[in-house]
């Protein structure tokens, strides 16, 4: 009797055949397949280094052991990597929660391969994992109780957009990207949960805060995220009647917004310095056409206007970056706010670099960084092909304006206001947080804009860019999925007759 109980009865094997066969498990399989022939089969796809490694390798316990690595700067892939053995006197030169993940890789590896030398794969491995469950979540959250064909579509297209290497090259990196992108579909994945109350509401917001903590302590640039996201959640307190979901919600609000404010009290001197030389040099400057007549209205020497497109790496400079007189006459009269306020009064040249911003805004990949490992037999720089069907069509194909993105901005935005206005109404504040994700998203998209333009200039402005390339693809999937379950006007928390769900489908629980 008791061998009987112990086994599935049917109900159970059908239910998990129907997991099996769901749109999410599909998507997920399908993005999983891909990358693993990406990144773990010859010839390996990675991302090269452009000198940015050494920030956040040297003070997690790895160092460059190879003679030529300096030589393939920006070339080729490089997946292997010394581990020190005795005291490592580098110090953090910046903090980021990208970190946890590089010591839990070490770890693994130093369980699994060797306790010398650190194989970057088996960091990809680790995100490869949190990347397949972040699908998972999205899809799920995006396809319940849609009918199997619907799914089924909206899970090819996400395999189509989330399965391509431009994404999970970085994987296989020790570049920032990993983490934001892992944790931001977290995040979306896991607020959507909550909008359509599927799983428990306490373990996605516990989902949604934790990624958002990591997301915003990736990067020291992604300081706005915890602040947005925190403000755009307060709406999240109310969903519920029980005084404990509302309290926690309210706290967790509050250590969003901590954080964020805390991540950017925590940005180095060092690195100010760089974004504050090339807000000047590569932003205002760049684009001035008198730039001596900018300088004075900024209230500095106009002799510094020689330093006009240069950029704080440069070997062989003018002066001295990092030079006391710099500071006193250069730096000290100039800031985000004064920067803001310079490009207010003067809206030809923000529209001007606005463009300029959004000509890098569509670019998932890093054009300067090669894909292949030297040994692979490609050409120095040279980007794989192999399933970039998404990336080079999206960056072929959008209009690199930053009209499109205030178009964009607006359709979006037209499109998700009756459902909101309606969930107002019935006073469903459930109904909103649709309206409150997107948002949010769109917010942190378009803060990655500005905040790069006016705090940096133009430099690296691909890699700068990244969070607004992935917030509008997660918003234009999230709108393109709700066009095909026809439920971009109206709230999706129905079960109409044949739609797919696993309790329901194929009369399971009839």
């Amino acid at each position: 009797m008791l061998e009987y109980n112990l086994r599935p009865s049917f109900r159970q094997k059908l239910m998990f055949s129907n997991t099996l066969t769901s749109p999410a498990f599909i998507a997920a399989s399908g993005v999983l397949i891909i990358t693993v022939i990406a990144l773990f089969t010859a010839p390996y796809i990675g991302m090269a280094d452009n000198g940015d490694f050494f920030r956040i390798t040297y003070s997690n316990g790895l160092y460059f052991n190879q003679p030529d690595y300096d030589s393939q700067y920006f070339g080729y892939f490089i997946k292997q990597f010394g581990i020190f053995q005795y005291y490592n006197e580098n110090q953090a030169i910046l903090s980021s929660s990208q970190s946890l993940f590089i010591k839990l890789a070490i770890g693994l590896n130093k369980l699994l391969y060797s306790d010398k030398v650190f194989d970057v794969r088996f960091q990809a491995a680790m995100y490869t994992i949190l990347y397949v469950c972040a699908i998972y979540i999205l899809i799920e959250s995006i396809t319940w109780k849609m009918s199997r064909k619907q799914g089924l579509l909206i899970a090819a297209i996400a395999i189509f957009i989330f399965g391509d290497t431009a994404y999970t090259a970085f994987f296989n990196s020790f570049f920032g990207e990993s983490v934001v992108t892992i944790m931001m579909i977290f995040v979306f994945g896991s607020w959507l949960a909550l909008y359509r109350k599927r799983y428990n509401d306490y373990a996605m917001l516990a989902l949604l805060v934790t990624s958002t903590v990591i997301l915003t302590t990736s990067k020291q640039q992604n300081a706005p995220v915890g602040m947005i996201i925190s403000v755009l959640a307060i709406t999240l307190i109310w969903i519920r009647k029980d005084a404990f979901f509302r309290w926690l919600t309210m706290g967790s609000v509050i250590f969003m917004m901590l954080t964020g404010v805390a991540t950017y009290l925590n940005i180095s001197k060092e690195f100010v310095d760089i974004n504050q030389y090339h807000a000047m040099t590569r932003g205002v400057l760049n684009l001035s056409s008198n730039p001596e007549d900018t300088l004075k209205s900024f209230g500095i020497d106009e002799q510094y206007a020689i330093l006009k497109g240069t950029i704080y790496y440069e070997q062989y400079s003018t002066i001295d970056v990092k030079s006391p007189i710099l500071q006193r006459e250069f730096y000290s009269q100039y800031g985000f706010g004064p920067i803001l306020k310079y490009y207010a009064s003067n809206p030809g040249q923000l529209t001007s670099i606005l463009n300029v911003a959004a000509k890098s805004a569509f670019t998932i990949r890093p054009p300067a960084m090669g894909n292949y490992e030297k040994s692979a037999g490609k050409e120095y720089g040279a980007h794989t092909l192999f399933f970039s069907g998404y990336s080079l069509l999206k960056q072929k194909l959008a209009p690199h304006t930053f009209g499109f993105v205030v178009i964009w901005v607006l359709v979006i935005l037209g499109l998700y206001m009756p459902s909101c206005i309606a969930a107002v109404k019935e006073g469903n504040l459930r109904g909103i947080q649709r309206m409150a994700l997107v948002l949010a998203t769109m917010g942190v998209g378009v803060s990655g804009i500005l905040v790069s333009i006016i705090g940096a200039g133009d430099a690296d402005l691909s890699k700068h860019e990244f969070l607004f390339t992935l917030s509008f693809d997660l918003v234009t999937f999230l709108a393109v999925s709700n066009v095909i379950g026809r439920s971009i006007f109206k709230d999706v928390e129905r079960n109409t007759t044949g739609a797919y769900n696993p309790e329901v489908h194929e009369g399971v629980g009839a």
